[in-house]
């Protein structure tokens, strides 16, 4: 555990006035709360000491080793490591469905409201992370745009999708004032200056950069700019950091996996962050990094050995629309009767023959219980999700015993 290494947060007492009555009696007479207020990051010139370092630098070049080694198939797996972070990121926050609920509601199909809020936070972090990635910087349309995915259908807080917030916010304690609450960020008239500050810290090239995904990370989730979705935006946010910097060129590193597997060690981090602790969250997020890093890789060579299996347990002729089907199944992994016949350029009813015998040999599942509109996913690919997520989380409790 390390001493204070950083700027702490500053606190002030500020005046408070409910906007909406209610709550106890304390909720109702509170008069006056307590902030934090982050310090200024834009030029801070932050040096890890030399274990650390090595620690930060290690984590680095496993990133970029999962990244370089998928082979051919990096936007495969890109895509499924971007599911997998989104759907760890989202029950950090509580926001969880089952697997077929979820393929439901990324194919377009009603689903329930935790999948559908797992399938924004998956386009938000995509929106967030590709925009790194081509431009080379993170910026705030950029980041209020991806807020603006992630709430557009959130039935409480969508009107305040893609907009810091106006109000105060607190995490914790009452749903009325901010009495007993764990944290009270900054009024929201200091929100505007910090982003900016925080931007530019997020753009240097100077810092090393799991340091500063950390900085971002645990700067914005202190600011906490939104009325909701912070959490969500503030982990994205650490692998647009990857992104920008080349880290990464496609895939995401599921890191919120390993944040579920402690949930309140990860709070816990971010709190010491805000005492002046940067090296503890440092040392956490390199640790966790590696153990997604090297979970990944494993996945994806598992991801690579299905389309030979799947070939293996089907007996399509060449040129079928079943043929093509599994030769394009990684890469489509849900498929509906419209995305398999643009695959194939077959028939309706060669389609569904195909799809009816990949059902049978257990390549494929049906998730919608319908006769028509009917909508399939890879086995395999499915349960590789679960079992990615599962082995982060049995490598990150096994470290913490230690």
């Amino acid at each position: 555990m390390t001493e204070s290494d950083f700027p702490p947060h500053t606190y002030r007492v500020v005046s408070w006035r409910q906007a909406t009555r209610g709550g106890s009696k304390a909720d109702r007479m509170l008069a006056e709360i307590t902030v934090a207020v982050p310090p200024f990051v834009a030029d801070l010139d932050y040096r890890p000491g030399n274990v650390l370092a090595s620690t930060l630098l290690d984590a680095a070049t496993e990133i970029a080793r999962t990244d370089a080694g998928a082979g051919t198939r990096l936007q495969s797996l890109g895509r499924f490591l971007i599911r997998t972070e989104s759907v760890a990121s989202s029950k950090i926050e509580q926001v969880e469905a089952d697997a077929d609920d979820f393929v439901r509601a990324i194919a377009g199909v009603r689903s329930n409201a935790s999948a559908t809020s797992m399938v924004a936070a998956t386009d938000a972090l995509t929106e967030l992370v590709e925009r790194a990635g081509a431009t080379g910087a993170i910026s705030l349309d950029d980041i209020l745009a991806a807020h603006r995915i992630l709430m557009a259908d959130d039935p409480t807080d969508q009107r305040y999708a893609g907009q810091l917030r106006t109000v105060q916010n607190w995490i914790g304690g009452s749903d009325w004032s901010p009495r007993n609450a764990v944290h009270v960020p900054p009024p929201p008239e200091l929100v505007p200056e910090l982003i900016d500050d925080l931007l530019v810290y997020a753009n240097r090239g100077d810092v090393d950069v799991i340091t500063q995904a950390a900085v971002v990370h645990a700067q914005f989730e202190s600011i906490h700019p939104f009325t909701d979705g912070n959490g969500r935006i503030g982990r994205a946010l650490i692998n647009a950091v990857f992104r920008r910097r080349g880290l990464t060129t496609v895939t995401v590193v599921p890191v919120a996996s390993a944040m579920v597997a402690d949930k309140q060690g990860y709070f816990d981090l971010v709190n010491r962050y805000r005492d002046g602790r940067l090296g503890d969250f440092s040392e956490r997020l390199a640790e966790s990094a590696v153990i997604a890093a090297q979970e990944s890789l494993r996945s994806a060579e598992i991801l690579l050995t299905l389309p030979e299996q799947w070939a293996a347990e089907t007996s399509f002729r060449r040129g079928s629309a079943g043929q093509k089907i599994v030769a394009a199944l990684l890469d489509h992994p849900i498929l509906t009767i419209d995305s398999a016949l643009k695959i194939t350029g077959h028939t309706d009813a060669a389609v569904y023959t195909a799809m009816s015998r990949l059902q049978a040999d257990g390549v494929v599942h049906e998730v919608t219980g319908r006769k028509r509109d009917k909508i399939w996913a890879a086995t395999e690919v499915v349960a590789e999700l679960d079992d990615l997520n599962a082995r982060i989380v049995a490598r990150v409790g096994a470290a913490g015993s230690r």
